[in-house]
């Protein structure tokens, strides 16, 4: 199920948004202080790219560090991405067929929301 929901995905955007993310982040990287957030948005960019069977969570430890980085990525601006993944994961809700699409979505705006800290698993 989770190789034909990731092919899916791919077909219907999942492609494009995975391609942005890591665009963006290959910008974020090309100042020193960018860096840690361009790799985040390279962590999102492969989560985007095939979110079937794969699951996110808290690392067990994240430590002062993460949170201080957290809070820089919501104050930048990075939760904006997070609101677009729960409008599109409430409009796939709405049919039968999209509530994995809409899981994936809501997926993707928890690890978009706060990323430091966050494992791929």
């Amino acid at each position: 199920m989770s190789i034909l929901g990731n092919i899916l995905w791919i077909i219907l955007g999942g492609l494009i948004v995975s391609a942005m993310y890591f665009l963006a982040g290959l910008f974020m990287c090309i100042t020193i202080i960018g860096i840690p957030f361009g790799l985040q948005l390279w962590k999102l960019a492969v989560l985007a790219l095939c979110p079937f069977g794969k699951e996110v969570s808290f690392s067990k430890d994240p430590g002062c560090l993460s949170v201080g980085f957290n809070v820089l990525w919501i104050i930048g601006g990075w939760w904006e991405t997070a609101l677009v993944h729960l409008i599109f994961g409430l409009l796939c809700a709405i049919t039968i067929i999209g509530i994995p699409f809409a899981k994936q979505h809501f997926k993707l705006m928890k690890m978009s929301l706060m990323p430091f800290g966050m494992n791929i698993g």
